[in-house]
């Protein structure tokens, strides 16, 4: 018994069905009515058949046809059988027909129902395995490019580093084989006794040490970085002449428009 066999008309009972009398006398009914279709079908043809005299007869005749067609019009239909227990037959036999033809199409969509069902569950657990999925994968996403920022951060500092690593190293091999050549070719001058023996000789009492063209540069350089405002140095008795002289010849450094006692150095990274 199905769900909603209750909802259902009950099941009619084996003695409710027609019977081989009833179908007797359903049959009979039905064989006379065809008697009678017959009948009418012969006159009818008969009708057709004749050769109406006159157009007044045919007027009449169309008359009468279209009464009948008015009278059969509003006649109400009736049911072939009188007998109220042929018709109770009839109908409860239709009725049990119908009720089963019904229950196999309730089978069916109870089938397809449930089968919809199993197919919604499949597809829920099929979707939430998705997400789930594609939850982990964007947390895995995210970490790796966390990770991946990290790493680039960590790469780019590193190599920055490494280069300003080299970059000193190379500022220090510089600055060390500067010093070697200017210690080389313009050593600190020497002030002698005697200058020239060919000349008046004489005796030259040093009053003050001269300070080397490295120093005398290292000051230029210190004095154009630390106060790029005012580069200029003041030269006094510890800058030997002839190399303040080279310098500005040169190019390498700048007299002051104002004070011939300042020299700058020229700002070559400008």
């Amino acid at each position: 018994m199905s769900v909603y066999q209750g909802s259902l008309a009950p099941d009619i009972p084996a003695g409710a069905l027609c019977s081989d009398s009833v179908t007797d006398e359903l049959l009979g009914v039905c064989e006379e009515q065809w008697k009678k279709l017959e009948q009418v079908q012969e006159k009818i043809s008969l009708v057709g058949a004749e050769a109406l005299q006159d157009t007044e007869k045919q007027v009449l005749q169309a008359k009468a046809l279209s009464a009948e067609l008015k009278k059969w019009a509003d006649r109400e239909p009736e049911l072939l059988p009188k007998n109220h227990k042929v018709l109770v037959a009839v109908g409860m036999e239709e009725l049990q027909r119908v009720n089963r033809e019904l229950e196999m199409v309730l089978s069916c969509c109870q089938a397809k129902n449930e089968k919809l069902k199993h197919d919604v569950k499949s597809e829920q657990k099929w979707l939430e395995e998705q997400e789930e999925l594609l939850n982990a994968a964007t947390d895995r996403a995210k970490e790796l490019q966390m990770e991946i920022s990290r790493s680039s951060e960590a790469k780019a500092v590193q190599e920055t580093k490494r280069k300003i690593q080299k970059i000193k190293a190379y500022q220090e091999n510089l600055l060390e084989t500067f010093s070697d050549f200017l210690a080389e070719h313009f050593p600190i001058p020497q002030q002698q006794a005697n200058e020239n023996r060919k000349k008046k000789v004489f005796s030259l009492e040093p009053t003050v040490e001269l300070i080397s063209l490295h120093d005398i540069l290292e000051l230029l350089m210190n004095k154009l970085f630390e106060s790029p405002h005012d580069p200029y140095i003041t030269i006094d008795e510890t800058f030997w002449p002839p190399y303040t002289e080279m310098l500005l010849r040169h190019g390498i450094a700048l007299r002051h428009p104002e004070d011939s006692s300042k020299i700058r150095l020229e700002a070559f990274h400008q």
